[in-house]
């Protein structure tokens, strides 16, 4: 945890903020992994108190990250609304990228992170800025693809979060890094429960 000096909140409300957060964010993925559109609501809530502890530990690409992605979860969630015809009991289909976007993808986010590093590195006092830009620029890559329900975000997301547990401990963002632990274990989950999901609509589909 960084100096308590000019810090908006003291060091206990903001670890307890850093729970409350933790414990929204788990509950986002397992909602995720089963497909459900509520997984939207505790990611919102849960991003927006990051925006605040990100900030206070000088991980700035963090901390913007978050703001992006409660945007992008309030557009995850208008996109899977509008997906319910293409259900199995309430829940959204889901599918690969191809080769090509997949290479796209990794180009822009290889250059989306790079460029933010070095941003942070040169303007900010950022405690790590290129391994927190890394981890800001596969994020929204992986966001971006999870709500186009493209299966590939599941294997960001897995990267991700090793990643940010040592980038976390490293920080002294316990709490954090627990949850980012538990992500992992759940992101793997994730990634069967989809790809198994997939096949079964191929088989459905022949």
């Amino acid at each position: 945890m960084g100096s308590s000096a000019g810090m908006i909140f003291s060091p206990e409300t903001l670890k307890a903020l850093e729970w409350l957060a933790a414990g929204l964010g788990l509950v986002n993925i397992a909602l995720l992994i089963f497909r459900s559109q509520w997984n939207f609501a505790f990611a919102i809530a849960s991003v927006a108190l990051y925006v605040l502890i990100f900030f206070e530990n000088r991980l700035y690409a963090e901390s913007g990250l978050q703001v992006f992605f409660i945007l992008a979860n309030v557009w995850g969630w208008i996109v899977w609304r509008r997906s319910l015809g293409m259900v199995d009991e309430g829940r959204i289909a889901v599918r690969w990228l191809d080769w090509r976007s997949r290479a796209v993808w990794l180009a822009i986010t290889a250059a989306l992170s790079l460029n933010l590093g070095w941003l942070m590195h040169r303007y900010t006092n950022a405690a790590l800025p290129f391994a927190d830009s890394a981890i800001a620029g596969a994020s929204v890559t992986a966001q971006i693809l999870l709500g186009y329900r493209r299966i590939e975000n599941w294997l960001l997301w897995i990267a991700i979060d090793v990643a940010a547990v040592l980038l976390y401990i490293n920080r002294g963002l316990y709490p954090t890094a627990g949850l980012y632990a538990g992500m992992l274990v759940m992101s793997l989950f994730g990634l069967k429960e989809w790809i198994t999901v997939h096949r079964q609509q191929r088989a459905a589909a022949a």
